[in-house]
């Protein structure tokens, strides 16, 4: 549904965007990740048809976002880090114009705003000016106006920026129910835990090139390594971890307990249960220690970091 191709962009001397590549299956959400000034929002901006790319190519839907920018418009709906409300409008003046720009027709455009404001509990706002809203309800109603149209794709950049986290939390559960409803869906994001939460695929962006990309659990593999897995017993070990070194990699123990690395865990932790059952260890507890996207983003830009200090002359 979404697809480029050694995308760059270049601002004179400085090249923000460095030939980024990657593809957005229908129906998934992915997530564009990396600090502010990364190239995010300029990598969304070229698949809005806002910027040019200066070199490769991007499609939304099969539409080339350089040749038929028209088209690509009519398909996406965008929310932009800076919403450029009109703050002397009330909320449903302001949906009702984009609503006619969007060319809808009379009855869906009584219907639909009132319906998206009411889910995103801004019913009440309609007879409002934006003038009075606070910057989470803002928020909320420019993500509002990415979806008047009913786009099948959408383009969030920071959809939950200067939220307060029960509004945070609501706008995650929509854009999840969104792509049950087989939307596409990129977000850019600099909000660890709300990426680890929403994507199905995760592309790690620093200083305009994609450093990293995967699913969580291809990335987590890949930086930090094989499930850690933590296991208790009732009393101390004695010589019974020896019997465990040709099965697991040893990583930490203790006197009642110990973790070991395993590639696949629902192969190897049966045996080691038998194992340590059959010497005559009774097991308190088997678990898999948990890692989140910040453990992984971490070892991510470190090694990049490593790799580019790497490269430099002494």
């Amino acid at each position: 549904m979404i697809e480029t191709f050694e995308l760059c962009k270049d601002f004179k001397d400085f090249r923000a965007v460095d030939r980024v590549t990657f593809t957005v299956m229908p129906g998934t959400i992915f997530a564009m990740l990396g600090p502010n000034g990364a190239g995010k929002t300029t990598t969304v901006r070229m698949l809005t048809s806002i910027l040019k790319p200066t070199a490769g190519w991007a499609r939304v839907a099969g539409y080339d976002v350089v040749a038929q920018p028209t088209a690509v418009r009519a398909l996406v709906g965008v929310l932009t880090e800076q919403h450029g409300l009109y703050e002397r409008m009330k909320g449903e003046e302001y949906l009702d114009f984009f609503a006619r720009i969007y060319d809808l027709p009379p009855e869906v455009r009584r219907r639909r705003p009132r319906q998206l404001m009411e889910h995103f509990g801004l019913g009440d706002a309609l007879d409002k000016r934006l003038g009075e809203y606070s910057k989470g309800m803002k928020q909320k109603l420019a993500l509002v106006r990415a979806m008047l149209h009913d786009p099948p794709v959408l383009l969030l950049d920071e959809p939950t920026s200067a939220m307060d986290p029960q509004s945070a939390k609501l706008v995650r559960e929509a854009i999840k129910e969104l792509r049950r409803e087989e939307r596409t869906i990129a977000i850019t994001t600099h909000n660890l835990i709300e990426a680890e939460d929403l994507a199905d695929h995760i592309a790690v962006i620093r200083q305009g090139r994609i450093i990293a990309h995967g699913t969580f659990a291809e990335l987590s593999g890949r930086f930090v390594g094989a499930p850690l897995m933590e296991l208790r017993l009732t009393r101390h070990l004695n010589g019974a971890i020896d019997t465990l070194r040709e099965m697991v990699t040893i990583v930490e123990t203790g006197d009642c307990w110990l973790r070991y690395r395993t590639p696949d865990p629902a192969l190897t932790n049966p045996q080691v249960i038998r194992r340590l059952t059959g010497a005559g260890l009774d097991i308190v507890t088997l678990s898999e220690v948990s890692r989140t996207l910040e453990d992984v983003y971490l070892q991510i830009v470190a090694e990049d970091e490593g790799t580019a200090s790497h490269g430099q002359p002494e």
